[in-house]
């Protein structure tokens, strides 16, 4: 006779056995979690209240966010500022989820406060998630509801890498079903920006307050000037819808947009770099160039468009003069030298013209990731460089000694130069966390089942970090860095973990690729 008591617990046990065998047990926990998200909420009067208050912060983060650890308190403790900051802006409509830029309405704004400004910003970041239906509400959100029922174009009020974000997400979160839906709309929204925007030249055109940039150095709010953000985002779409429909297996609109990105890239390197001044510059529409140095001639570089040479390379070499964009508070917006550099109002408007921008220092440090992961030619790039000028982008974020995140800042104070404008507070317009995740850390998202970690961490900055809980194609990924074996007691050096088994150890930090089996 079965003896139902003792079987019942052997059950249990064999139930338990196998559930922790097949999970992922949490190296770091959520204490620390727990503890970063009570001091955020001590210092925050609440004046919005949106899907997940305040007082659900916690369990929202623990369920969807990584967790991280490392030996730079002001890296550790923006990356938990920036996901509280970020579930902030999570709303709920009729529509779908979306996520806002300003945490309090504005006149500009569409439907429900959204605005498409920093949707490439958004889905960078929000791909890092572990609840996938929040991106895709907002994805279609933007491409099926925006515009419906408004007197103005919403979608297209700004330029937008938007094909570039999705597919990046899709490389994070699987799922060709959604990309198969999508599809078709993404197709007629790239057609729709050439019949705006595209020139009789093949080069996009844009005012510089529809880049998200107004009162620019280079800027116009009337003149078709062809500048580098709207070109290189154009550009990433392109090489983007190439890899969906090769995913889905369209030939004809692989071809398409094959050679629409294979065009654009000779264009933007023919017409838009500087021999002059060694940097992609604004082509005005009355002819030359602009001849200012700005951040946007970073951006080819978030969508590895330049060539991998050494005259290309040599643009970089302005974030280390303290003429171009090297400042005490962070990397400049445009060139300290020239002479119209901060001349067009503080704090009135929202000026371009040299101020420090979240949206442009988050773009420049993806461009330099890219050079120093996918180039050989770095010029006087290093990881060492990347490492300081993401910590001091980190810095910046502050006011009144507590951590915030707002519009623009004095170059030299670090003043927020919208005041206290409450608009400002949670300015959810650049990234952070996925500059942590996909470049310091180095997690390379790809199409196969291998994990290819490619860290910008210096050689022997660190003595330990732990990335935890990471959902990567359906899986659970755990990276650990413990030099000595002594801080994690999971042993020496580097290791690699999927759904809680150890695939990976090393004695040294490095590029690394890995099956998952």
């Amino acid at each position: 006779m079965i003896n139902t008591k003792n079987f019942t617990v052997m059950a249990l046990f064999l139930f338990w056995g196998l559930s922790g065998f097949a999970q992922q047990k949490s190296i770091l926990g959520t204490e620390k979690l727990n503890r970063y998200v009570t001091y955020f909420n001590s210092i925050d009067t609440e004046a919005v209240k949106n899907f997940v208050p305040n007082a659900q912060a916690f369990n929202w983060l623990s369920d969807n966010v990584p967790l991280f650890e490392c030996p730079d308190s002001v890296l550790e403790q923006n990356y938990y500022y920036r996901w509280w900051s970020f579930r902030k802006h999570l709303v709920k409509t009729p529509e779908g989820f979306i996520f806002t830029e300003f945490i309090e309405p504005v006149k500009h704004a569409g439907k429900y406060n959204s605005i498409s400004c920093a949707l490439g910003h958004h889905i960078y970041e929000g791909r890092w998630l572990k609840n996938t239906s929040y991106l895709k509400d907002y994805i279609n959100f933007w491409l099926y509801h925006a515009d419906v029922g408004q007197t103005k174009q919403r979608f297209h009020q700004f330029s937008s890498w938007v094909d570039d974000a999705v597919y990046q997400n899709y490389l994070v979160k699987p799922d060709q079903e959604f990309l198969k839906n999508i599809l078709p709309a993404l197709d007629a929204d790239y057609t729709k920006w050439e019949t705006e925007r595209q020139l009789k030249t093949g080069l996009f055109w844009q005012n510089d307050v529809k880049d998200g940039m107004e009162e620019s150095i280079s800027g116009s709010r009337k003149d078709q000037n062809m500048r580098p953000t709207i070109n290189s985002y154009m550009y990433g779409n392109a090489k983007a819808l190439t890899n969906i429909a090769t995913l889905l297996k369209d030939e004809n609109l692989k071809i398409k947009y094959q050679n629409k990105s294979i065009q654009l890239k000779k264009l933007i390197q023919d017409s838009l770099w500087n021999s002059n001044s060694s940097f992609f510059e604004t082509k005005l529409a009355k002819g030359g160039f602009a001849n200012v140095r700005e951040a946007i001639g970073f951006t080819p570089w978030d969508f590895n468009l330049p060539d991998d040479r050494a005259n290309y390379a040599k643009a970089w070499d302005q974030l280390l003069d303290t003429a171009g964009f090297k400042a005490p508070w962070g990397l400049t917006t445009a060139e300290r030298r020239n002479p119209t550099f901060r001349t067009r109002g503080t704090g009135h408007s929202c000026e371009w013209d040299g101020a420090l921008w979240p949206f442009a220092s988050s773009q420049t440090l993806k461009g330099l990731s890219n050079l120093l992961v996918n180039y050989k030619n770095h010029g006087k790039m290093t990881s060492e460089i990347f490492y300081q000028e993401l910590h001091q982008y980190a810095l910046s974020h502050i006011k009144n000694g507590k951590p915030y995140l707002g519009e623009y800042q004095d170059e030299k104070t670090g003043e927020w130069l919208k005041g206290d404008n409450p608009r400002s507070s949670f300015y959810n317009h650049s990234t952070f966390n996925d500059l942590i995740i996909n470049d310091l850390i180095g997690v390379k998202p790809r199409v196969d089942n291998v994990l290819e970690i490619y860290p910008l961490i210096p050689k022997g900055k660190w003595d330990w970090f732990a990335l935890d809980n990471l959902s990567y194609h359906d899986k659970t990924i755990t990276l650990v860095w413990d030099k000595t074996g002594k801080k994690y007691n999971k042993g020496k050096g580097f290791l690699i973990y999927v759904d809680g088994k150890q695939i990976y150890q090393a004695k040294e930090l490095k590029p690394v690729r890995v099956p998952m089996n």
